[in-house]
Protein backbone atom coordinates (compact mmCIF):
# COMPACT_ATOMS: atom_id res chain seq x y z
CA UNK A 1 0.00 0.00 0.00
CA UNK A 2 1.23 3.69 -0.50
CA UNK A 3 1.93 6.22 1.79
CA UNK A 4 -0.75 7.73 3.48
CA UNK A 5 0.75 10.71 4.75
CA UNK A 6 -1.48 13.89 5.16
CA UNK A 7 -1.69 15.74 2.08
CA UNK A 8 -2.61 19.44 3.06
CA UNK A 9 0.02 21.31 1.03
CA UNK A 10 1.82 23.98 2.86
CA UNK A 11 2.39 27.12 0.66
CA UNK A 12 5.26 29.64 2.02
CA UNK A 13 5.54 32.84 -0.28
CA UNK A 14 9.11 34.09 -0.59
CA UNK A 15 10.26 36.86 1.76
CA UNK A 16 8.38 40.30 0.80
CA UNK A 17 5.76 38.94 -1.00
CA UNK A 18 2.03 37.48 -0.26
CA UNK A 19 2.13 35.51 -3.63
CA UNK A 20 3.64 32.33 -4.40
CA UNK A 21 4.63 31.99 -8.48
CA UNK A 22 5.83 28.41 -9.83
CA UNK A 23 6.99 27.75 -12.99
CA UNK A 24 7.61 24.92 -14.61
CA UNK A 25 9.14 24.56 -17.75
CA UNK A 26 9.05 20.27 -18.31
CA UNK A 27 5.83 18.84 -18.32
CA UNK A 28 6.49 16.56 -15.22
CA UNK A 29 8.50 18.80 -12.95
CA UNK A 30 5.06 19.54 -11.47
CA UNK A 31 4.14 16.76 -9.38
CA UNK A 32 1.19 16.21 -7.30
CA UNK A 33 0.37 12.64 -7.62
CA UNK A 34 -2.02 13.27 -4.84
CA UNK A 35 -5.45 14.52 -3.53
CA UNK A 36 -4.14 17.38 -1.98
CA UNK A 37 -5.90 20.39 -0.81
CA UNK A 38 -4.90 23.71 1.22
CA UNK A 39 -6.16 27.21 2.32
CA UNK A 40 -4.55 29.11 -0.52
CA UNK A 41 -6.41 30.05 -3.60
CA UNK A 42 -4.59 28.31 -6.67
CA UNK A 43 -4.54 29.58 -10.41
CA UNK A 44 -3.13 27.24 -13.03
CA UNK A 45 -2.00 28.03 -16.49
CA UNK A 46 -1.16 24.89 -18.71
CA UNK A 47 0.98 25.68 -21.76
CA UNK A 48 -0.27 23.83 -24.52
CA UNK A 49 -1.07 19.84 -23.72
CA UNK A 50 -3.31 17.61 -22.60
CA UNK A 51 -5.24 16.03 -19.51
CA UNK A 52 -7.29 15.62 -16.73
CA UNK A 53 -8.80 17.18 -14.53
CA UNK A 54 -10.18 15.86 -11.02
CA UNK A 55 -11.22 18.59 -8.95
CA UNK A 56 -13.86 17.98 -5.89
CA UNK A 57 -16.24 15.66 -7.26
CA UNK A 58 -16.20 16.54 -10.38
CA UNK A 59 -14.04 14.61 -13.50
CA UNK A 60 -13.18 15.34 -17.08
CA UNK A 61 -10.76 16.12 -19.79
CA UNK A 62 -9.05 18.89 -21.21
CA UNK A 63 -7.10 19.49 -24.54
CA UNK A 64 -4.89 22.18 -26.04
CA UNK A 65 -3.66 23.97 -22.45
CA UNK A 66 -5.93 25.17 -19.71
CA UNK A 67 -6.81 27.85 -17.32
CA UNK A 68 -7.93 27.34 -14.18
CA UNK A 69 -9.29 28.96 -11.05
CA UNK A 70 -9.50 27.07 -7.43
CA UNK A 71 -10.94 28.14 -4.41
CA UNK A 72 -9.78 27.45 -0.79
CA UNK A 73 -9.62 24.01 0.69
CA UNK A 74 -10.91 22.51 -2.49
CA UNK A 75 -9.20 19.01 -2.98
CA UNK A 76 -7.78 18.36 -6.08
CA UNK A 77 -4.96 16.17 -8.35
CA UNK A 78 -1.87 17.90 -10.52
CA UNK A 79 -2.62 18.27 -13.92
CA UNK A 80 0.19 17.90 -15.70
CA UNK A 81 2.64 14.46 -15.60
CA UNK A 82 5.43 13.47 -18.01
CA UNK A 83 2.07 12.15 -21.01
CA UNK A 84 0.57 15.30 -20.82
CA UNK A 85 2.85 17.06 -23.60
CA UNK A 86 2.65 20.66 -22.12
CA UNK A 87 5.22 23.28 -22.71
CA UNK A 88 5.32 24.48 -19.47
CA UNK A 89 2.66 25.17 -16.37
CA UNK A 90 2.71 27.89 -14.37
CA UNK A 91 0.54 27.67 -10.46
CA UNK A 92 0.05 31.13 -8.59
CA UNK A 93 -0.99 30.97 -5.08
CA UNK A 94 -2.58 33.13 -2.25
CA UNK A 95 -4.07 33.12 0.69
CA UNK A 96 -7.86 34.62 0.15
CA UNK A 97 -7.27 37.63 2.30
CA UNK A 98 -4.11 38.01 0.65
CA UNK A 99 -5.15 42.03 -0.12
CA UNK A 100 -6.86 42.01 3.70
CA UNK A 101 -9.92 41.14 5.24
CA UNK A 102 -11.88 44.09 3.68
CA UNK A 103 -10.08 44.89 0.59
CA UNK A 104 -12.49 42.80 -1.81
CA UNK A 105 -15.31 44.27 -0.29
CA UNK A 106 -14.59 47.55 -1.80
CA UNK A 107 -16.43 48.46 -4.90
CA UNK A 108 -13.96 48.21 -7.04
CA UNK A 109 -13.68 45.01 -6.18
CA UNK A 110 -16.44 43.44 -5.57
CA UNK A 111 -16.45 41.49 -8.96
CA UNK A 112 -13.11 39.75 -8.07
CA UNK A 113 -14.80 38.80 -4.55
CA UNK A 114 -17.43 37.00 -6.19
CA UNK A 115 -14.76 35.44 -8.52
CA UNK A 116 -13.52 33.73 -5.12
CA UNK A 117 -16.41 32.72 -4.15
CA UNK A 118 -17.13 31.18 -7.50
CA UNK A 119 -13.43 29.44 -7.35
CA UNK A 120 -15.10 27.33 -4.37
CA UNK A 121 -16.58 24.92 -6.85
CA UNK A 122 -13.82 25.19 -9.43
CA UNK A 123 -13.70 27.46 -12.62
CA UNK A 124 -12.10 26.77 -16.24
CA UNK A 125 -11.78 29.10 -18.44
CA UNK A 126 -11.92 28.99 -22.21
CA UNK A 127 -10.01 29.73 -24.94
CA UNK A 128 -10.39 33.28 -25.54
CA UNK A 129 -9.20 34.06 -21.72
CA UNK A 130 -6.83 31.64 -21.63
CA UNK A 131 -4.76 32.91 -24.90
CA UNK A 132 -5.28 36.26 -23.40
CA UNK A 133 -4.04 35.64 -19.76
CA UNK A 134 -1.81 32.91 -20.03
CA UNK A 135 1.25 34.92 -21.38
CA UNK A 136 1.06 37.18 -18.22
CA UNK A 137 0.67 34.34 -15.59
CA UNK A 138 3.48 33.18 -17.44
CA UNK A 139 5.58 36.62 -17.30
CA UNK A 140 4.69 36.78 -13.29
CA UNK A 141 7.84 36.25 -11.84
CA UNK A 142 9.79 38.35 -14.09
CA UNK A 143 8.04 40.82 -11.74
CA UNK A 144 9.25 42.70 -8.70
CA UNK A 145 6.87 41.93 -5.62
CA UNK A 146 4.71 44.44 -5.53
CA UNK A 147 4.15 45.16 -9.49
CA UNK A 148 3.78 41.38 -9.28
CA UNK A 149 1.02 41.98 -6.48
CA UNK A 150 -0.78 44.78 -9.31
CA UNK A 151 -0.49 42.58 -11.94
CA UNK A 152 -2.28 39.45 -9.76
CA UNK A 153 -5.46 41.46 -8.91
CA UNK A 154 -5.27 42.91 -12.66
CA UNK A 155 -5.48 39.30 -13.87
CA UNK A 156 -8.27 38.18 -11.47
CA UNK A 157 -10.30 41.51 -12.73
CA UNK A 158 -9.89 40.41 -16.12
CA UNK A 159 -10.81 36.78 -15.16
CA UNK A 160 -13.73 38.11 -12.77
CA UNK A 161 -15.01 40.19 -15.41
CA UNK A 162 -14.72 37.14 -18.30
CA UNK A 163 -17.86 35.03 -19.84
CA UNK A 164 -16.36 32.65 -21.02
CA UNK A 165 -15.73 29.49 -18.11
CA UNK A 166 -16.90 26.91 -16.88
CA UNK A 167 -18.07 25.96 -12.87
CA UNK A 168 -16.59 22.24 -13.05
CA UNK A 169 -18.05 21.28 -9.19
CA UNK A 170 -21.13 21.69 -11.14
CA UNK A 171 -23.06 19.94 -8.26
CA UNK A 172 -21.95 22.37 -5.67
CA UNK A 173 -19.99 19.67 -3.33
CA UNK A 174 -17.41 21.37 -2.26
CA UNK A 175 -15.45 18.82 0.07
CA UNK A 176 -14.63 19.45 3.26
CA UNK A 177 -12.14 16.89 4.35
CA UNK A 178 -10.17 16.15 7.52
CA UNK A 179 -6.64 14.65 8.14
CA UNK A 180 -7.76 11.26 8.59
CA UNK A 181 -10.42 11.32 5.63
CA UNK A 182 -7.92 12.45 3.38
CA UNK A 183 -5.33 9.83 4.19
CA UNK A 184 -8.32 7.12 3.44
CA UNK A 185 -9.24 9.05 -0.18
CA UNK A 186 -5.80 9.42 -0.68
CA UNK A 187 -5.74 5.61 -0.83
CA UNK A 188 -8.97 5.02 -2.70
CA UNK A 189 -7.86 7.79 -5.19
CA UNK A 190 -4.47 6.20 -5.98
CA UNK A 191 -5.59 2.89 -6.37
CA UNK A 192 -8.49 3.84 -8.59
CA UNK A 193 -5.59 5.68 -10.73
CA UNK A 194 -3.47 2.55 -10.65
CA UNK A 195 -6.62 -0.01 -11.67
CA UNK A 196 -9.15 1.47 -13.48
CA UNK A 197 -8.43 -0.32 -16.40
CA UNK A 198 -9.60 -3.94 -14.64
CA UNK A 199 -12.34 -5.27 -12.73
CA UNK A 200 -11.94 -3.37 -9.13
CA UNK A 201 -14.71 -5.32 -6.44
CA UNK A 202 -15.89 -3.35 -3.84
CA UNK A 203 -14.38 -5.90 -1.13
CA UNK A 204 -10.54 -5.34 -2.64
CA UNK A 205 -11.26 -1.27 -2.27
CA UNK A 206 -13.18 -1.53 1.12
CA UNK A 207 -10.16 -4.04 2.73
CA UNK A 208 -7.57 -1.25 1.67
CA UNK A 209 -9.28 1.29 3.70
CA UNK A 210 -10.19 -1.02 6.39
CA UNK A 211 -13.91 -1.45 6.12
CA UNK A 212 -16.81 -3.53 5.29
CA UNK A 213 -18.44 -3.17 2.01
CA UNK A 214 -21.50 -1.25 3.15
CA UNK A 215 -19.14 1.18 5.24
CA UNK A 216 -17.08 1.88 2.36
CA UNK A 217 -20.08 2.27 0.55
CA UNK A 218 -21.82 4.73 2.67
CA UNK A 219 -18.39 6.36 3.34
CA UNK A 220 -17.37 7.06 -0.10
CA UNK A 221 -20.64 8.37 -1.18
CA UNK A 222 -20.42 10.79 2.07
CA UNK A 223 -17.41 12.06 1.21
CA UNK A 224 -17.79 12.41 -2.56
CA UNK A 225 -21.18 13.08 -3.68
CA UNK A 226 -21.15 9.85 -5.84
CA UNK A 227 -20.81 5.87 -5.54
CA UNK A 228 -17.93 4.39 -5.98
CA UNK A 229 -18.99 2.33 -9.04
CA UNK A 230 -20.18 5.52 -10.89
CA UNK A 231 -16.74 7.38 -9.69
CA UNK A 232 -14.91 4.89 -11.14
CA UNK A 233 -17.13 4.61 -14.57
CA UNK A 234 -16.27 8.44 -14.52
CA UNK A 235 -12.49 7.78 -14.44
CA UNK A 236 -12.44 5.22 -17.40
CA UNK A 237 -14.69 7.80 -19.39
CA UNK A 238 -12.43 10.33 -19.10
CA UNK A 239 -9.60 8.36 -19.74
CA UNK A 240 -11.60 7.39 -22.58
CA UNK A 241 -12.13 10.70 -24.20
CA UNK A 242 -8.56 11.68 -23.94
CA UNK A 243 -7.70 8.07 -26.18
CA UNK A 244 -10.44 9.57 -28.20
CA UNK A 245 -8.97 12.67 -28.88
CA UNK A 246 -5.24 11.86 -28.95
CA UNK A 247 -5.03 8.15 -30.35
CA UNK A 248 -6.19 6.23 -34.02
CA UNK A 249 -7.14 3.71 -32.06
CA UNK A 250 -10.74 2.45 -32.63
CA UNK A 251 -13.31 2.84 -30.63
CA UNK A 252 -13.97 -0.82 -29.72
CA UNK A 253 -10.22 -0.65 -28.56
CA UNK A 254 -10.43 2.11 -26.42
CA UNK A 255 -13.42 0.56 -24.73
CA UNK A 256 -11.12 -2.10 -23.68
CA UNK A 257 -8.15 -0.15 -22.62
CA UNK A 258 -10.48 2.08 -20.76
CA UNK A 259 -11.60 -0.89 -18.35
CA UNK A 260 -15.00 -1.39 -20.09
CA UNK A 261 -15.93 -4.76 -20.45
CA UNK A 262 -18.67 -4.12 -22.63
CA UNK A 263 -18.98 -1.92 -26.07
CA UNK A 264 -23.01 -0.92 -25.79
CA UNK A 265 -22.64 -0.30 -21.77
CA UNK A 266 -19.93 1.81 -22.83
CA UNK A 267 -21.31 3.86 -25.01
CA UNK A 268 -24.37 4.20 -23.31
CA UNK A 269 -22.35 5.55 -20.30
CA UNK A 270 -20.17 7.59 -22.67
CA UNK A 271 -23.06 9.45 -24.28
CA UNK A 272 -25.08 9.94 -20.73
CA UNK A 273 -21.14 11.19 -19.19
CA UNK A 274 -19.71 13.65 -22.60
CA UNK A 275 -23.13 14.51 -23.79
CA UNK A 276 -21.82 13.02 -27.62
CA UNK A 277 -21.50 9.29 -28.59
CA UNK A 278 -17.78 8.10 -28.88
CA UNK A 279 -17.63 8.54 -32.50
CA UNK A 280 -19.93 11.95 -32.79
CA UNK A 281 -16.95 12.74 -29.68
CA UNK A 282 -14.06 11.90 -31.74
CA UNK A 283 -15.23 14.32 -34.84
CA UNK A 284 -15.89 16.87 -33.09
CA UNK A 285 -12.35 17.24 -31.41
CA UNK A 286 -11.21 16.71 -35.21
CA UNK A 287 -13.31 19.13 -36.11
CA UNK A 288 -11.77 21.66 -33.51
CA UNK A 289 -8.04 20.98 -34.25
CA UNK A 290 -8.40 20.85 -38.16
Amino acid sequence: MKSTRPSLEKINPPFGSSILVKRFSEPCNNRQPIWHFHPELELVYVNGGSGKRHIGNHLSYFGNGELIFIGSNLPHYGFTDRLSGNKSETVVQMKPDFMGDVFFDLPEMQAIGKLIERARMGISFHEQSRDLLGPRIERLNELDPFNRLLEVVSILHALATAQDYSILNAQGLVLEINMQDNNKVNVIYDFVRDNFTRPIALEEVADLVSMTVPAFCRYFKKISGKTFTRFVNEYRLVHASKLLAEHPSSITEICFQSGFNNFSHFNKKFKEFIGKSPSDYRKHIRHLVA
